[in-house]
């Protein structure tokens, strides 16, 4: 490990306007130059580029705690960038090496578990202007968070005193201490939403800002009633719905935070460090499947269960799936045979969940076909009944094997990848209480053929 005093004083550079290092004391030049950058050029080191990028867009002062690559080993800094006239000014500090693992002892471990079940997440500075925000909450609450980058947190939420008349974000900031509690209106919405946060010290001990949560808090006429059964599927008991907040918001910012440092947004990195970015957002998204599948499995053994009866075009329907998969295919090296734009196949069931269907079944058979393999979808009208049907090139189904591929966690082969065994349950299920079915005619080494049967339309 790079031995590191420290106790050593602040170490100060310079990016121009151009994101390029002007200049760097020993220490930060060192560190730049072991990342492979040297003066004149991009900052090399990405987290500190990514700050000082922030930095001069938003126009104010931001610090925060990184950890940085040097070399074989980890290094904790706290970084102050400023905005000025010439670029960003960088001031950079702590220099602790870190420990390949350290126990949970961090003031922020407690926060990190609150904000697992927030709605969004907040950030600000020691001015209490805001430097971060979750861009889905604003899509789906009525702001455009870009747009409140650098703001004063009121401008966003209207704060409301407690019981006591007091504010408790400003408690906290004086006291340079966590709250919960705070009661606000998001701004020109109408909406309550309850903030909580943990603060930010930087390495001098002075407070840098809140890292915060948001959760939205249902209108009153709304809590006093026994609430509908929601439209997507959640877990149905209490523990349940808990465990889904508490797994499905993380595994999602862990996923978006993987693409990103894969797709290497924030500058370049070694390539076998944005391909383990790469393995780590394609196992959030195995385990965010896993908790969709067993939200919806939670949903349709439900006794009280029921679907829509909707006028729906199965092509249509069948197009939509086979273009959410087109990007998976793509690079599996598969193609789809989609029905033709001017095919349709009128039927009734639940819009939202004979989708479910198809990207299930059109995602199996693209899983299981060969490289340079097709996937055909195929509409056919049998009776009172309108079928679409999926055929793959894959290795088939054994007879013995096909009532259990549609049991509950029914696998061929566990040790084969794929899913969690449900998804094929699942939609069967879901055909049944729509007043259709899901059959298949395989055989080893001939593919597979899946047809979803809905009663049709005239």
């Amino acid at each position: 490990m790079n031995a590191i005093d420290p106790h050593l004083p602040i170490a100060i550079g310079r990016v121009g306007r151009d994101g390029r290092l002007v200049e760097a004391e020993p220490r930060l030049a060192d560190l730049n130059a072991r990342a492979g950058g040297k003066q004149g050029e991009p900052l090399a080191i990405p987290q500190i580029a990514a700050i000082a990028r922030l930095t001069q867009r938003l126009g104010i002062a931001i610090s925060r705690n990184i950890v940085a690559a040097d070399g074989e080993d980890d290094i904790d800094l706290w970084v102050r960038a400023e905005p000025d006239e010439l670029g960003v000014r960088i001031e950079v500090s702590g220099w602790r090496p870190r420990a390949a693992w350290r126990a949970a002892e961090d003031s922020m471990r407690e926060g990190d578990f609150l904000r697992a079940e927030a709605d969004w997440v907040w950030e600000t500075d020691s001015a209490m202007r805001i430097t971060h925000l979750s861009i889905e909450a604003g899509a789906r609450h009525g702001f455009d968070a870009g747009k409140m980058l650098g703001q004063p947190l009121t401008l966003l939420f209207a704060l409301e005193a407690d019981d006591e008349g007091a504010l408790p974000i400003l408690t906290a900031a004086a006291e340079q201490s966590r709250f919960e509690g705070q009661v606000a209106e998001l701004r020109g919405t109408g909406k309550r939403v309850r903030l909580s946060a943990s603060p930010r010290i930087d390495a001098q001990g002075r407070f840098a800002g809140f890292t915060g949560a948001a959760e939205m808090e249902e209108p009153e006429e709304e809590q006093a009633d026994q609430p509908p059964a929601p439209p997507e599927a959640v877990f149905t008991t209490e523990f349940g719905q808990r465990l889904d907040r508490a797994l499905r918001r993380p595994l999602t910012r862990i996923i978006a935070n993987a693409d990103s440092i894969s797709a290497q947004v924030e500058g370049p990195l070694r390539t076998d460090y944005a391909e383990y970015a790469g393995d780590i957002a394609n196992a959030g998204r195995h385990l965010l499947s896993l908790v969709d599948d067993l939200a919806d499995l939670s949903a349709i053994e439900r006794d009280d269960f029921e679907v829509e009866a909707e006028p729906i075009d199965l092509a249509d329907v069948a197009r939509r799936a086979a273009g959410l998969l087109a990007v998976r295919a793509s690079e599996a090296d598969v193609r789809i045979d989609r029905p033709k734009a001017d095919e349709s196949m009128p039927a009734t069931g639940e819009f939202r969940r004979v989708l479910q269907i198809m990207v299930n079944l059109i995602g199996n058979a693209v899983r299981y076909s060969p490289p340079g393999g097709w996937v055909w979808v195929r509409m056919e009208r049998e009776g009172p009944y309108g079928c679409v049907i999926v055929a793959d090139q894959g290795k088939g189904i054994a007879e013995d094997d096909q009532a259990r591929i549609f049991e509950k966690f029914g696998r061929v082969d566990p040790t084969e990848p794929g899913g969690s065994g449900l998804g094929l349950y699942i939609a069967r299920r879901l055909a049944r209480a729509m007043g259709g079915d899901i059959t298949v005619d395989s055989a080893p080494g001939q593919g597979a053929r899946f047809v979803l049967t809905l009663p049709a339309r005239e």
